[in-house]
């Protein structure tokens, strides 16, 4: 499934890591991600757009990738991947939880 039924793009941004942590995929609100490896930190960066539910990658080297958001698991090639608790926004904090 590659579109949502209404025809609106899935929201993903937000940290997507795989159950024991060792990778974390930052997908940033400008388009753009972040991947880290275990300590390696920014081990892949580039850019991805959003399709109803479908993601593709393109890292900063130019390596193609894509990715499916299905019952809010995002499945990228071969890794399954959770989006991140947000910890509750504190007095004062700009943090709003995404809808």
């Amino acid at each position: 499934m590659s579109e949502r039924a209404d025809g609106r793009n899935v929201d993903v941004v937000g940290m997507w890591v795989t159950t024991d942590g060792y990778i974390r995929q930052e997908l940033l609100p400008e388009g753009r991600y972040d991947e880290a490896r275990g300590e390696r930190r920014s081990a892949y960066t580039g850019r991805y757009t959003v399709t109803g539910s479908h993601l593709d990658y393109i890292d900063d080297i130019g390596f193609t990738a894509t990715g499916d958001i299905r019952d809010g698991v995002l499945y990228h090639e071969h890794l399954v991947l959770y989006r991140e608790e947000r910890p509750p926004p504190r007095e004062g904090s700009s943090w709003r939880p995404s809808r």
